[in-house]
Protein backbone atom coordinates (compact mmCIF):
# COMPACT_ATOMS: atom_id res chain seq x y z
CA UNK A 1 0.00 0.00 0.00
CA UNK A 2 1.55 3.42 -0.72
CA UNK A 3 1.95 5.67 1.96
CA UNK A 4 0.20 8.83 0.53
CA UNK A 5 -0.93 9.61 -2.35
CA UNK A 6 -3.65 11.86 -4.64
CA UNK A 7 -7.05 11.22 -6.15
CA UNK A 8 -9.76 13.74 -6.72
CA UNK A 9 -12.39 14.69 -4.02
CA UNK A 10 -15.55 12.72 -5.89
CA UNK A 11 -18.00 13.43 -8.22
CA UNK A 12 -17.79 16.66 -10.02
CA UNK A 13 -18.59 18.81 -13.16
CA UNK A 14 -17.28 21.75 -15.10
CA UNK A 15 -18.25 23.30 -18.63
CA UNK A 16 -16.25 25.53 -20.64
CA UNK A 17 -17.00 27.57 -23.87
CA UNK A 18 -14.28 27.41 -26.92
CA UNK A 19 -14.94 28.70 -29.87
CA UNK A 20 -18.46 28.46 -29.52
CA UNK A 21 -17.99 24.75 -28.81
CA UNK A 22 -19.35 23.58 -25.30
CA UNK A 23 -16.93 21.55 -23.17
CA UNK A 24 -18.55 19.66 -20.33
CA UNK A 25 -15.81 17.79 -17.78
CA UNK A 26 -17.40 14.82 -15.99
CA UNK A 27 -14.89 13.83 -12.63
CA UNK A 28 -15.15 11.03 -10.86
CA UNK A 29 -12.97 8.93 -8.46
CA UNK A 30 -12.92 4.95 -9.20
CA UNK A 31 -11.44 2.21 -7.87
CA UNK A 32 -11.48 -0.98 -10.76
CA UNK A 33 -12.15 -0.56 -14.44
CA UNK A 34 -14.95 -1.73 -14.13
CA UNK A 35 -16.67 1.35 -12.13
CA UNK A 36 -15.07 3.68 -14.78
CA UNK A 37 -16.31 2.49 -17.57
CA UNK A 38 -19.74 1.97 -16.01
CA UNK A 39 -19.03 5.95 -15.31
CA UNK A 40 -18.18 6.93 -19.38
CA UNK A 41 -21.46 4.90 -20.21
CA UNK A 42 -23.63 7.12 -17.76
CA UNK A 43 -22.57 10.04 -19.02
CA UNK A 44 -22.07 9.09 -22.88
CA UNK A 45 -26.12 8.02 -22.32
CA UNK A 46 -26.76 11.62 -20.84
CA UNK A 47 -25.43 12.84 -23.32
CA UNK A 48 -26.18 10.56 -26.59
CA UNK A 49 -26.88 13.79 -29.00
CA UNK A 50 -23.23 15.42 -28.15
CA UNK A 51 -20.58 15.48 -31.10
CA UNK A 52 -17.77 13.75 -29.02
CA UNK A 53 -17.79 12.04 -25.49
CA UNK A 54 -13.71 11.85 -24.99
CA UNK A 55 -12.63 9.70 -21.78
CA UNK A 56 -9.27 8.96 -20.16
CA UNK A 57 -8.67 7.01 -16.47
CA UNK A 58 -5.84 5.84 -14.66
CA UNK A 59 -6.66 3.26 -11.76
CA UNK A 60 -4.00 1.69 -8.75
CA UNK A 61 -1.24 2.13 -7.09
CA UNK A 62 0.97 1.96 -10.08
CA UNK A 63 -1.39 3.43 -12.72
CA UNK A 64 -1.10 0.05 -13.96
CA UNK A 65 -4.60 0.73 -15.74
CA UNK A 66 -4.68 3.61 -17.79
CA UNK A 67 -6.67 4.38 -20.30
CA UNK A 68 -7.62 6.86 -23.46
CA UNK A 69 -10.57 7.32 -25.84
CA UNK A 70 -10.87 10.25 -28.42
CA UNK A 71 -13.95 9.40 -29.88
CA UNK A 72 -14.38 10.15 -32.64
CA UNK A 73 -11.64 13.37 -32.17
CA UNK A 74 -8.91 13.61 -34.95
CA UNK A 75 -6.43 10.66 -33.00
CA UNK A 76 -4.44 12.04 -29.90
CA UNK A 77 -6.33 15.11 -29.68
CA UNK A 78 -8.82 14.34 -26.98
CA UNK A 79 -8.07 11.06 -24.64
CA UNK A 80 -3.96 11.60 -24.13
CA UNK A 81 -4.04 15.35 -23.47
CA UNK A 82 -6.92 14.43 -20.77
CA UNK A 83 -4.87 11.07 -19.48
CA UNK A 84 -1.51 14.09 -19.43
CA UNK A 85 -3.76 16.48 -17.16
CA UNK A 86 -3.86 13.41 -14.46
CA UNK A 87 -0.55 12.35 -14.53
CA UNK A 88 0.45 15.87 -14.16
CA UNK A 89 -1.39 15.94 -11.16
CA UNK A 90 -0.37 13.03 -10.14
CA UNK A 91 -3.73 11.47 -9.70
CA UNK A 92 -4.72 8.04 -8.70
CA UNK A 93 -8.26 6.31 -9.29
CA UNK A 94 -9.34 8.77 -11.30
CA UNK A 95 -11.94 8.70 -14.39
CA UNK A 96 -12.47 11.63 -16.72
CA UNK A 97 -15.11 12.02 -19.52
CA UNK A 98 -15.41 15.89 -21.74
CA UNK A 99 -18.76 15.95 -23.79
CA UNK A 100 -18.29 18.53 -26.43
CA UNK A 101 -21.21 19.96 -28.15
CA UNK A 102 -19.52 21.48 -31.65
CA UNK A 103 -20.09 24.86 -31.85
CA UNK A 104 -19.75 25.38 -35.88
CA UNK A 105 -16.00 27.06 -35.83
CA UNK A 106 -12.91 24.22 -36.02
CA UNK A 107 -10.10 24.53 -33.69
CA UNK A 108 -7.33 22.65 -35.85
CA UNK A 109 -5.45 19.76 -33.81
CA UNK A 110 -3.58 22.21 -31.17
CA UNK A 111 -6.56 23.99 -30.42
CA UNK A 112 -8.64 20.54 -29.36
CA UNK A 113 -5.37 19.72 -27.50
CA UNK A 114 -5.23 23.05 -25.28
CA UNK A 115 -9.27 22.83 -25.51
CA UNK A 116 -9.63 19.33 -23.45
CA UNK A 117 -6.30 19.78 -21.59
CA UNK A 118 -8.00 22.90 -20.25
CA UNK A 119 -11.99 21.28 -19.77
CA UNK A 120 -9.89 18.46 -17.43
CA UNK A 121 -7.79 20.92 -15.24
CA UNK A 122 -10.29 23.02 -14.75
CA UNK A 123 -12.75 20.11 -14.03
CA UNK A 124 -10.35 18.58 -11.72
CA UNK A 125 -10.25 22.27 -10.07
CA UNK A 126 -13.79 22.93 -9.50
CA UNK A 127 -14.19 19.13 -8.09
CA UNK A 128 -10.96 19.06 -5.89
CA UNK A 129 -8.25 17.33 -4.82
CA UNK A 130 -7.05 15.21 -2.16
CA UNK A 131 -4.41 13.82 0.03
CA UNK A 132 -4.86 9.83 1.02
CA UNK A 133 -2.22 9.30 3.60
CA UNK A 134 -2.02 5.63 5.31
CA UNK A 135 -2.22 6.34 8.93
CA UNK A 136 -2.03 3.32 11.72
CA UNK A 137 -4.97 3.41 14.60
CA UNK A 138 -3.25 3.30 18.08
CA UNK A 139 -5.36 2.38 20.87
CA UNK A 140 -4.52 3.22 24.38
CA UNK A 141 -6.34 1.81 26.94
CA UNK A 142 -6.38 4.38 30.58
CA UNK A 143 -8.00 4.67 33.34
CA UNK A 144 -9.86 7.26 33.98
CA UNK A 145 -7.65 9.16 36.00
CA UNK A 146 -5.16 9.84 33.02
CA UNK A 147 -7.71 10.96 30.73
CA UNK A 148 -7.55 14.36 30.91
CA UNK A 149 -3.95 14.75 30.58
CA UNK A 150 -3.51 12.47 27.30
CA UNK A 151 -6.10 13.95 25.71
CA UNK A 152 -4.83 17.46 26.12
CA UNK A 153 -1.49 16.45 25.56
CA UNK A 154 -3.16 14.41 22.28
CA UNK A 155 -4.63 17.20 21.25
CA UNK A 156 -1.57 19.56 21.50
CA UNK A 157 0.45 17.10 20.07
CA UNK A 158 1.11 15.97 15.80
CA UNK A 159 -0.45 13.11 16.24
CA UNK A 160 -4.11 13.24 15.33
CA UNK A 161 -7.27 12.04 17.99
CA UNK A 162 -9.76 9.56 16.33
CA UNK A 163 -12.24 8.75 19.43
CA UNK A 164 -12.36 8.36 22.57
CA UNK A 165 -14.80 5.26 24.56
CA UNK A 166 -15.69 5.64 27.42
CA UNK A 167 -16.09 1.68 28.78
CA UNK A 168 -14.37 0.58 32.34
CA UNK A 169 -11.06 1.89 31.36
CA UNK A 170 -11.05 4.50 28.86
CA UNK A 171 -9.85 3.97 25.41
CA UNK A 172 -8.17 6.57 23.12
CA UNK A 173 -7.93 5.87 19.71
CA UNK A 174 -5.27 7.74 17.45
CA UNK A 175 -4.33 8.28 14.05
CA UNK A 176 -0.14 7.62 13.49
CA UNK A 177 2.08 7.68 10.26
CA UNK A 178 2.85 4.05 9.65
CA UNK A 179 6.53 5.08 10.29
CA UNK A 180 5.91 6.51 13.52
CA UNK A 181 4.28 4.52 15.58
CA UNK A 182 7.27 3.50 17.88
CA UNK A 183 8.04 6.98 18.73
CA UNK A 184 3.99 7.58 19.61
CA UNK A 185 4.20 3.94 21.33
CA UNK A 186 7.32 5.48 23.68
CA UNK A 187 5.72 8.43 23.48
CA UNK A 188 2.35 7.25 24.98
CA UNK A 189 4.10 5.10 27.46
CA UNK A 190 6.04 8.19 28.72
CA UNK A 191 3.22 10.30 29.22
CA UNK A 192 1.52 7.53 31.06
CA UNK A 193 4.31 6.34 32.94
CA UNK A 194 3.72 2.86 31.62
CA UNK A 195 -0.05 2.67 32.90
CA UNK A 196 -0.98 3.00 29.27
CA UNK A 197 -1.99 -0.39 27.59
CA UNK A 198 -1.03 0.21 23.86
CA UNK A 199 -1.79 -1.91 20.81
CA UNK A 200 -1.87 -1.27 17.06
CA UNK A 201 -5.36 -1.22 15.15
CA UNK A 202 -5.99 -1.16 11.74
CA UNK A 203 -4.38 0.82 8.98
CA UNK A 204 -6.57 2.96 7.60
CA UNK A 205 -6.23 6.28 4.53
CA UNK A 206 -7.44 9.43 6.31
CA UNK A 207 -8.15 11.94 3.67
CA UNK A 208 -6.65 15.97 3.97
CA UNK A 209 -8.56 17.89 0.78
CA UNK A 210 -6.02 19.79 -1.06
CA UNK A 211 -5.96 23.81 -1.56
CA UNK A 212 -5.76 24.38 -5.37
Amino acid sequence: MLSHYYTVKGYGEHEIIIQKSRFICYVERVTTEEEAIEFIQKIKKKHYDANHNCSAYLIGENDHIQKANDDGEPSGTAGVPMLEVLKKKKLKDTVVVVTRYFGGIKLGTGGLIRAYGKSVSEGIQATGMVERKLMRIMNTNIDYTWLGKVENELRSSTYLLKEIHYLNDVNVEAYVEEEKKRDFIEWMTELTNGKGDISEGDVVYLENEIIL
